[in-house]
């Protein structure tokens, strides 16, 4: 792990000296993981630092795929943003940051850039730095006509159901659901459902403006935007959000749902939506108890398990005070 992360770093280090042989503007390229451990990608909400695993084969290969693409044209804009998420996708978000953060320096207006620095700040723990990304990615798209984004991992169908807007908004109201405001995230949820085109956008939207509303003590508007949710959405992608937003429907039973030792990326979010149903339920012992069970998994990028943190670091925050 240690030889492939110095690998990466050399390659970040390769990217910015090929930028144009100009020192980078430190307003758009900030300062990365100064005081992290050796090694250390993130420290988490609740003070332990954070680690990668090792990069599998294939991801290996798609890095060296891009990379190559890359060296061949180094000012190309969709060679920025590709070979900055095939490394993000092996857990290296530091290196994923810099890759960004030189798109910017070269496209400064490209709202993409923004947006997937905004997503892997969020994959770090640094929701201010991705809240002032994706805000700006917000203003550049403002007015302009949504796109397709390419998957990086293609779905059993092969059809993409997210676009570059939906992606800024989702994330924007990801970062402010984190830190707990949970008011200021509805109007991304509001400006995400205003491009939804497709029932996996509506279920991955609903699912988290459904829980900021609960928290709010907004019922009415929560039970609101259960309305579209049916059983039979043809949903592709995210199925695990349409089983937890059937669940809160009273379709589906809460037991049935919960897996703490999954160690997928949505089952996790499942595990932290049921959790979370029992905090706004009025059962906060047993949603704390639970949050605890999803942080004894690995998956520590994982938006629900990064919820679930900021949810223990709230809770003894508030014992504490």
């Amino acid at each position: 792990m240690k030889r492939y992360r110095m690998e990466l770093r050399a390659l970040v280090l390769a990217l910015g000296l090929a930028a144009c042989g100009e020192a980078v503007d430190q307003a758009e390229t900030p300062a990365v993981g100064d005081a992290l451990p050796e090694g250390a990608e993130a420290i988490s909400l609740l003070g332990e630092p954070l680690y990668p695993s090792p990069a599998s084969a294939e991801q290996a290969q798609d890095i060296e795929v891009a990379r190559a693409d890359y060296d061949a044209d180094p000012d190309d804009a969709d060679a920025i943003i590709w070979l900055g998420r095939r490394v993000g996708y092996t857990g290296a978000y530091r290196d994923a940051i810099e890759i960004f953060s030189e798109g910017i320096e070269k496209h400064p207006d490209d709202a993409r850039m923004y947006r997937h620095r905004g997503h892997r700040w969020i994959s770090v723990r640094e929701f201010d730095r991705a809240i002032e990304d994706l805000s700006h990615a917000a203003d550049l798209v403002r007015g302009e006509p949504d796109e397709v984004e390419p998957d990086g991992q293609p779905n059993a169908r092969g059809i993409p159901t997210s676009t570059l807007q939906s992606n800024i908004h989702y994330h924007l109201a990801l970062a402010r659901y984190l830190q707990g405001d949970f008011e200021g995230a509805l109007p991304s949820y509001e400006a995400y459902m205003a491009v939804t085109t497709n029932p996996d956008q509506l279920v991955a939207i609903s699912h988290w403006w459904y829980m900021a509303l609960r928290r709010l003590g907004r019922d009415a508007e929560a039970a609101a935007v259960l309305e579209p949710v049916t059983a039979d959405l043809d949903v592709i992608e995210n199925t695990s959000y349409h089983r937890l937003l059937l669940m809160y429907k009273g379709e589906l039973d809460a037991d049935e749902l919960w897996d703490p030792e999954s160690g997928d990326p949505a089952g996790v979010a499942v595990a932290y939506g049921v959790a979370t149903w029992h905090l706004y339920n009025g059962r906060e012992a047993q949603a704390a108890e639970m949050y605890r069970r999803i942080l004894e998994g690995s998956g520590w990028a994982g938006f629900g398990y990064i919820a679930s943190e900021a949810e223990i670091a709230r809770l003894e925050a508030d014992a504490g005070g």
